[in-house]
């Protein structure tokens, strides 16, 4: 059996194509997750394949090849870009004499690297373990080696038991813990639905500058990385949009294709940001010649995730990465709901916030009130939210205010106070 060694950055990327060869953005990807990593990228090799086989995924032939293609490079590693089995995973090693790991466990490596918070650790941790109760597989044939007498028949099938049993206990104890997270989660959810304050969640693929966007509109200073999954834990900053009008933004974790699906089930609690945003602003890396593949693949994760539904706009980031002034015009021409912004230099970002407030809070309201003595409420409640331009006294002791308010806040008073359209005189 193979002693898988405990390092291991020099690493060998085997690119599968599944009845067509592999793409090239597929494998620049594949790469820059092995980089993400933190591996040394020592030798490629691509190949194509007609069917999975179902010993080694690809052909013994094949297998030689990448055997030997290791050995003269020194690889420690063999990153697969394809999801292995448990069997597979171990047979590849038997031949190749390297640890093999394919792309679920390199983006499981990722995470775990990169969490920083309690909750992101503990949801890492659970996915690893999901993963990992999959490959206790013939993991101690090494202790039934002996066989044949009283006293000398190995316990490698009870050991094997052993650590399915242990990984059985930790995983609930994490699903446990997580719920109770979740029930705190969901508290804050609730404190923001009842404050009314909206919720506009940044998503998109991975590296498509999500985060230096947060930063510009938000005024934070999140740490940005040219680099994918620089963000996994979710971060919520508040963004004035109106005098007195606030949405609370959410920078999320970055999408990619085939995301595993064990990340998908222990990141409910942060993706429920995402299903809960009154607003999802889709950014697209607008310097990626793959940038339509990558928002398609993004419309597909949010659709697995519950969030199809939400509203959502595009917008185009990176526009100042744009050499081609052809294609810088096409995109800005195509009209629709492309917005087309630059997070860096900060253009098109107040036509972004424009478009959140018209999406979020509405068009705003403007008009004058007749308040009479006994609706000091609606009064004080105005000045707190900075909606009154002036006002003076009236003649039955009350007063005339002009105000201008957004849609959101009108409808807001109208339930609360009873006012109705002819409360309110519309003015030019």
């Amino acid at each position: 059996m193979l002693d898988r060694p405990r390092s291991g950055e020099r690493c060998l990327l085997l690119h599968v194509g599944l009845g067509r060869p592999c793409h090239d953005d597929e494998v620049a990807e594949f790469e820059a997750l092995a980089q993400s990593a933190g591996a040394d990228v020592v030798a490629e090799l691509r190949t194509q394949i007609a069917r999975p086989n179902s010993r080694y995924l690809i052909g013994q032939g094949k297998v030689d090849e990448v055997a030997a293609l290791a050995a003269s490079s020194d690889a420690e590693l063999i990153l697969v870009n394809r999801p292995l089995g448990a069997s597979q995973e171990r047979n590849l090693e038997e031949v190749i004499k390297a640890r093999v790991l394919d792309r679920n466990g390199l983006i499981l490596d990722i995470f775990a690297q990169r969490a920083a918070s309690f909750e992101g650790q503990l949801q890492v941790e659970l996915a690893q373990l999901e993963h990992l109760s999959t490959r206790l597989v013939r993991g101690w044939t090494h202790l039934e080696r002996q066989k044949g007498g009283i006293g000398l028949r190995g316990p490698g099938e009870t050991q094997l038991e052993t650590d399915r049993r242990l990984l059985g206990q930790r995983i609930r104890r994490l699903k446990a813990r997580l719920e109770r997270v979740e029930r705190q989660h969901e508290v804050s959810r609730r404190e923001r639905r009842r404050s009314k304050i909206p919720t506009v969640a940044l998503v998109g693929y991975t590296n498509a500058g999500k985060t230096t966007l947060f930063n510009a509109l938000s005024g934070a200073r999140l740490e940005a990385k040219d680099q994918l999954f620089a963000t996994l834990d979710p971060t919520i900053r508040r963004l004035a949009i109106d005098p007195g009008e606030e949405v609370l933004l959410v920078d999320t974790v970055g999408f990619v294709r085939d995301l595993p699906h064990e990340l998908i089930a222990a990141f409910r609690a942060t993706l429920a940001e995402t299903r809960d945003a009154a607003l999802l602003v889709h950014v697209i890396d607008a310097s990626d010649p793959h940038h339509e593949d990558r928002l398609r693949q993004v419309e597909q994760v949010i659709e697995e995730i519950g969030a199809a539904d939400v509203d959502s706009i595009r917008v185009y980031n990176k526009t100042d990465k744009l050499t081609d002034e052809t294609s810088r015009a096409a995109l800005e021409d195509a009209g629709g709901a492309k917005l087309c912004v630059s997070a860096m230099t900060g253009r098109g970002l107040p036509a972004l916030i424009e478009a959140i407030r018209t999406r979020v809070i509405g068009r705003p309201v403007a008009g004058q009130l007749q308040l009479g003595p006994e609706q000091s409420r609606i009064r004080a409640k105005l000045f707190s939210w900075h909606a009154v331009r002036c006002e003076k006294e009236n003649a039955a002791g009350g007063w005339t205010i002009d105000v201008e308010l957004s849609a959101r806040r009108w409808r807001e008073l109208s339930q609360l106070e009873g006012l109705t359209g002819d409360s309110m005189r519309q003015k030019a």
